[in-house]
């Protein structure tokens, strides 16, 4: 019944958008609405986007003048092709990061992945690691048999930083703490010998899959994203178990691990938070992978299909629309085999990379 149920509201959709302004508009000097015609047009749009993302996210800290990275590494784990470190770095002055890193065996550089976590707020990144009592979730571990250089954090309030302090946090959300962390992995895989600085990608399940496209919508280094089960256009989210714990349905993003502004400052005023699909427009011309299947409650399909529309209209602007890829699946919450292998080889034609070993899943428990 629960699978019939969002079956039919995904062939009925039968929903409303909030009001914001078409994707391929701008505003210009005197306040005026322009259709997007120009790459000068689209850029002041992209930062009127950016500009709506900061206002429930908060400001991202200052990069410049930002302390050594300065890793520890704290354990080392050898696999048969690769090796894996237990590493923190500093990400600002007495912030720290804990994170995997894979570093393949051979010589040569080579592209890198920066791999985010779903919520797990116990196991954090050991989950993508393979440890997770899931199936599908161990795309770090994956990937680095597949001869990725791979970046795996903790997410803020998970993992080795489950108790971090988010009043206490210099940053506005859980969602710009995670982001700024997410580009300081970035800095740490640029610097490492090991790695093609200009090839380098991200990819994550559920709060994974979100955050990889809020991680790179501020980080132009980031060369493909892949996000799992990780968004919907905000008018198809309607999660009853959230709207009945918050008492809002998009209340879950309230929380202090996500964005407490869209209750604090936008008093949960859809019309003012971002469109998930505006947010795909920003990563436009670079390659986007979606994995949306079509019967995951948290994130309705049709809400997806509806952004998918919305956004390929800025990969039209760039003639790049095949750039953009989703995939459907006949699952739950989940990132299906086929369609992460799928997802990996995708990642593989946008970094120019052979894989080491194509066929790199772990065996189901």
């Amino acid at each position: 019944m629960k699978r019939l149920l969002l079956l039919v509201l995904t062939l009925t959709g039968s929903f409303v958008f909030a009001e914001r302004p078409a994707l391929m508009t701008y505003k210009n000097e005197n306040g005026e609405r322009r259709p997007v015609v120009t790459e000068k047009d689209w850029e002041i749009r992209r930062q009127e986007i950016l500009g709506d993302m900061r206002e429930v996210m908060g400001p991202l800290p200052d990069r410049s003048n930002l302390p050594s990275l300065d890793v520890q590494v704290e354990h080392v784990q050898e696999e048969p092709t690769f090796v894996r470190k237990t590493i923190r770095f500093t990400a600002a002055e007495n912030e720290f990061v804990p994170a995997y890193l894979y570093l393949p065996l051979g010589n040569g550089k080579r592209p890198a992945m920066l791999v985010l976590q779903g919520t797990d707020y116990t196991l954090g990144k050991r989950s993508v690691d393979g440890e997770s009592a899931k199936n599908n979730r161990a795309v770090a571990r994956e990937l680095a048999r597949r001869g990725y250089v791979v970046i795996a954090p903790d997410y803020p309030g998970m993992g080795e930083l489950r108790g971090y302090d988010f009043k206490a946090s210099r940053y506005s959300s859980g969602t710009m703490a995670g982001i700024f962390h997410h580009t300081r992995c970035v800095d740490l895989l640029q610097n490492l010998p090991e790695v093609d600085p200009d090839k380098i990608g991200v990819i994550g399940h559920s709060l994974g899959g979100h955050n990889s496209m809020f991680v790179a919508a501020f980080e132009p280094r980031i060369k493909v994203i892949v996000a799992s089960c990780g968004w919907t256009e905000h008018a198809y989210y309607n999660v009853p178990s959230v709207t009945k714990r918050f008492g809002h349905r998009l209340g879950g993003w309230e929380q202090d691990v996500y964005m407490p502004l869209f209750r604090d400052k936008l008093n949960y005023d859809e019309e003012r938070l971002f469109a998930m699909s505006e947010l795909i427009g920003l990563l436009a011309p670079r390659p986007f992978f979606s994995n949306s299947p079509i019967f995951d409650e948290n994130f309705a399909v049709y809400g997806v299909r509806k952004g998918i529309e919305r956004a390929s209209k800025a990969y039209s602007f760039y003639r790049a629309e095949n750039n953009l890829h989703v995939r459907y699946p006949d699952a739950e919450h989940d990132f299906p085999p086929d369609v992460r292998l799928e997802a990996y080889r995708f990642i593989d034609r946008a970094l120019d990379f052979q894989p080491v070993l194509d066929d790199c899943l772990m065996p189901p428990k």
